[in-house]
């Protein structure tokens, strides 16, 4: 019975990587070692985890599909030591998993829906601290957003709040029949290692975030008018940027510089 394939659900974006030589590739990217913590973020059918948990020896996966933890569970018990937590990951504390587990940091891995990826990525960021890289599959428009530089125009919020924080390093394409059921967009696979810790800015994070989001809320706006409402144009040049300028000319580092002056309003 456990040797069936599982049915993918669509209120969880599931599609499952059969591909053997994209699961060696990934793999091969993590390397993970015996002493490492390796967390994967929704395991599906395990078609990451088993392989992972072969090379380190223990695995802790994040599943909110409870049809799918029995079979993990049941085909783990023969390769290695697998925790599984059934939560959404959003609801995850990375941090604390760490300090809990007594390690320093976390190596993250996994396939994200596409729906939520976003989200998950954002809060990974958030407990960077604790993680020492991440290897992710993602839909590739994604990634090309995440990597993308200052005046792309795929360059975003996405891309400024992840570069601030990680390394962005695109790996390699998977096509869609390396899945079940395919996807209808090609994924990429991104490593992401969070900066050092002299190497992050030292701006207030929450007002980092709310001038990059309004900054690229109305992309062809100058800034001047996207950020009217945190600050005017004298501020602006005070961090010797163009008020006439589009967001989407703006290295990362120069929303921290916004994020540092005080509006003299």
């Amino acid at each position: 019975m456990m040797n069936t394939p599982a049915r993918p659900k669509k209120s969880f974006g599931q599609h499952f990587l059969h591909e053997r030589r994209y699961i060696e590739r990934i793999v091969a990217a993590i390397s993970p070692r015996p002493d490492d913590f390796v967390v994967e973020i929704g395991p599906g059918e395990g078609a990451l985890t088993f392989p992972l948990l072969s090379a380190a020896g223990k695995l802790t996966a994040i599943e909110l599909d409870t049809d799918l933890i029995p079979r993990l569970k049941e085909q783990a018990s023969s390769i290695g030591e697998l925790s599984i937590v059934h939560s959404d990951v959003l609801k995850v504390d990375f941090t604390a998993m760490a300090r809990q587990a007594g390690v320093t940091r976390l190596r993250i891995a996994g396939n994200l829906p596409y729906y939520i990826s976003s989200p998950i990525l954002f809060h990974c960021v958030e407990h960077a601290a604790a993680i020492a890289d991440m290897h992710f599959m993602l839909q590739k428009e994604v990634v090309d957003r995440m990597a993308a530089p200052p005046g792309s125009k795929v360059y975003g919020r996405l891309s400024v709040m992840l570069q601030l924080a990680c390394r962005v390093e695109p790996l390699f394409d998977v096509p869609p029949g390396a899945f079940r059921p395919p996807p209808k967009v090609d994924s990429s696979v991104v490593r992401l290692v969070p900066l050092a810790p002299e190497a992050r800015h030292d701006a207030d994070p929450a007002r980092v975030y709310a001038i990059v989001k309004a900054a690229f809320a109305q992309r062809r706006k100058t800034l001047s008018n996207a950020l009217r409402q945190l600050m005017d144009a004298q501020a602006i040049r005070a961090a010797g940027i163009d008020p006439k300028a589009r967001a989407e000319v703006l290295a990362p580092m120069d929303f921290v510089a916004l994020a540092k002056i005080q509006d003299p309003t």
